[in-house]
């Protein structure tokens, strides 16, 4: 009878504790970077009343006999799931999207660090990035966070000026303007002209038959020739020079002889027109009176040239487009002398300064770090955790590399508490506190029964 009222007694304050962490993690359910913990029971020892027998020729073998002696708390484990992300835009504010923890220090050598997810920080009068009770926040060397809103940035002068885009081939004058600095960080305006040579029309060979010679005896002669055609296109694929058209054709070719069979006049056919049309001769008849009995021959010149040399097929003759002028300066070193003006966090944990003439410079970089087993973390009020021997080894870096994840910069991770989970677990806890009360009332009375024998 008094096992039964001390299984009961240890099982309601397994259930106490179990009520005490569900408290907590309701109590918790809006604080920044929170995370519940969890609680597992284990049955207590056993009083074994017949242990096991093993089977014989004669009789069976027997199972122990055993009674449990109530309930206990195996583990409260902490869940490190992400919380969800609370937009605050607030440029210390911090999250981090994925694996890892800040690392934070009370101390000027930061020998005593300790990890937290709360990233809700502020500036401290100094500059250095602290959490809400004062611990200053560690970069990637673990040296303190510090922001010094004082500083300045000295002038430098250009040294190196890169100007990109397009020049019009058809243009001959280019003026684009691009301001500089001296070593004062005054401002010069520096003008560059382009001058371009106007455009060139350039022939290359193309067509060059053989000259054929023609017996006026035979009659009904025919000059056939063949040439290649050439076409240029732009950097988009569009066709720069069309194709020329030919006229219609003229069947009568005449020449002159004298009576010694000489040609008086020799007959040349004209090349091809300009770049736009050209007139070609596509066949034809030539008629002709011989006045005696010479032998005469006629050389038919058909050709076009090109006088600089051949073309190779693919070429790229421009290396600009036919398109309206942009060249500007894109890239240029130097500047103007300035102080810090703000700053901003990005994604990989930079703390980018901006100044007053407009540039802007890493100052540190945020320090991550990360265990084999965050749930072996200790948690010590604050927000924050200690390692363990449990936890492994601390294993320090930078965002957004290898197995950290990435800052959300004027964001904060929430509580990861799942309220209908926690009331869930409350009703289950209760009850189960519930029914251990009456095992215990229920002893209580049946002992008051063997008080009562005696009367």
């Amino acid at each position: 009878m008094m096992r039964s009222m001390y299984s009961g007694v240890s099982s309601l304050r397994a259930h106490q504790l179990k009520m005490d962490v569900i408290g907590n993690n309701i109590a918790n359910v809006n604080t920044v970077g929170f995370k519940a913990s969890s609680v597992s029971f284990a049955e207590m020892y056993s009083q074994t009343l017949k242990g096991a027998s093993s089977s014989s020729t004669s009789r069976g073998g027997t199972n122990p006999m055993q009674v449990g002696l109530g309930t206990t708390v195996a583990s409260i484990s902490v869940n490190q799931s992400k919380g969800s992300i609370q937009r605050t835009d607030i440029a210390t504010d911090l999250m981090i999207d994925g694996s890892g923890f800040f690392v934070v220090t009370n101390d000027a050598n930061a020998q005593n660090k300790y990890y937290t997810r709360a990233g809700n920080f502020q500036l401290d009068e100094l500059g250095y990035l602290v959490t809400t009770d004062g611990m200053k926040v560690l970069d990637n060397n673990m040296k303190p966070i510090q922001i010094n809103m004082s500083d300045t940035k000295n002038a430098t002068a250009t040294t190196n000026l890169t100007i990109n885009g397009n020049l019009n081939f058809g243009d001959t004058n280019y003026t684009t303007t691009v301001d500089v600095y001296d070593s004062l960080g005054d401002v010069h305006t520096v003008n560059f002209n382009f001058k371009g040579d106007p455009l060139v029309t350039t022939t290359k060979k193309a067509v060059d038959p053989k000259d054929p010679k023609y017996d006026p005896a035979t009659p009904g002669a025919t000059y056939n020739y063949s040439y290649r055609e050439i076409t240029i296109t732009n950097d988009s694929g569009t066709q720069m020079v069309p194709d020329p058209t030919a006229a219609a054709p003229n069947n009568h070719w005449y020449a002159k002889f004298n009576e010694s069979g000489e040609i008086v006049d020799l007959v040349t056919l004209g090349t091809a027109g300009d770049a736009n049309s050209a007139e070609t001769v596509v066949s034809g008849t030539l008629l002709m009176t011989v006045p005696g009995a010479a032998d005469i021959s006629l050389p038919i010149d058909r050709s076009m040239f090109f006088s600089n040399g051949d073309v190779t097929n693919g070429t790229r003759i421009f290396t600009q487009v036919s398109k309206e002028s942009d060249a500007k300066g894109v890239q240029l070193n130097g500047n103007s002398a300035g102080s810090i003006d703000t700053f901003n966090i990005s994604s990989k944990g930079e703390v980018i300064g901006i100044y007053t003439n407009g540039e802007r410079k890493v100052l540190q970089i945020l320090g991550l770090v990360d265990f084999d087993n965050p749930a072996g973390l200790e948690k010590i009020g604050n927000n924050l955790f200690q390692n363990t021997p449990n936890s492994g080894t601390p294993k320090y870096g930078a965002p957004a590399t290898g197995s950290f994840g990435a800052i959300t910069p004027g964001a904060l991770e929430m509580s990861n508490v799942d309220l209908a989970a926690q009331f869930t677990e409350m009703i289950t806890t209760q009850r189960g506190f519930q029914a251990n009360s009456r095992v215990i009332t229920t002893s209580d009375e049946i002992l008051q029964e063997l008080v009562n024998l005696k009367r």
